[in-house]
């Protein structure tokens, strides 16, 4: 009986021996999980709260300091700023003022020999009329200013079309509707360009050659309105001719 006695005792005095073990690591952990270890989290936040604003303060305190008589440091910053961007404006204003393109002086009375193409076109929109194959006619002479320059509200003036050009422009003199013919209304055309004696070898070649000049009036052709928009003026890209005059 007393064995028995003593073998219960010892199984109770182990279990609250665990028991006081565990309450003992129980409160450990909660000093790492609990009010302990927050509040050390909150102290070292406080820290850098502090430090933050502290800087801020500081900057602030730089920023508002006296110059000169009532001007603050923000204020002088502030007058760099603009001045630099002032200068910047007025820099620029005065480059694109003084700034002259050499490629638009030029003496155009040293552009004397002559340089022209012949070509025709076809214009799908129009019928043709016994009275357009009279040049002379009124419906014929219309149609040609229209196509050529005198009326300046026409889209598809062709002298319009090379003076615009930065290319060809300063070296265009005339264009002409020489006749018209049938085939809805097939317009032969011929173009006029005048170059310096001593540059007729390289603009012959290059930019008065015959591609450059047709490429000119093709592109222009194809970015024109569509045939239902541009009404009795629209001219079809694919029937335009050019060849070079002998």
């Amino acid at each position: 009986m007393d064995l028995t006695n003593d073998i219960e005792l010892q199984l109770f005095n182990g279990n609250d021996g665990a028991s006081h073990l565990s309450h003992e690591r129980g409160t450990a952990d909660d000093d790492v999980d609990g009010a302990p270890y927050r509040i050390r989290n909150a102290t070292e936040r406080d820290g850098l709260l502090f430090g933050q604003n502290s800087c801020v303060d500081r900057i602030k305190r730089e920023l508002n300091e006296v110059v000169c008589r009532r001007v603050k440091v923000w204020m002088v910053i502030i007058f760099v700023f603009v001045l630099i961007l002032a200068v910047i404006i007025i820099s620029l204003v005065l480059c694109s003022v003084i700034h002259e393109d050499e490629d638009e002086n030029f003496d155009s009375s040293l552009f004397k020999v002559p340089w022209s193409f012949n070509g025709s076109f076809q214009l799908p929109n129009l019928v043709f009329t016994e009275k357009l194959s009279t040049r002379s006619s009124d419906e014929s002479q219309t149609l040609a200013a229209h196509l050529q320059e005198k009326v300046s509200t026409c889209p598809t003036q062709l002298a319009g079309l090379y003076r615009s050009s930065p290319a060809l422009g300063r070296y265009f003199s005339e264009a002409e509707i020489s006749a018209f013919r049938k085939g809805s209304v097939i317009a032969d055309y011929q173009l006029t360009f005048v170059m310096p004696e001593e540059q007729q070898d390289q603009l012959r070649n290059v930019t008065l050659s015959r591609e450059m000049v047709y490429n000119v009036f093709r592109q222009f052709l194809y970015d024109q309105e569509q045939p239902e928009e541009s009404g009795h003026m629209y001219i079809d890209p694919v029937s335009l001719n050019m060849s070079l005059r002998h």
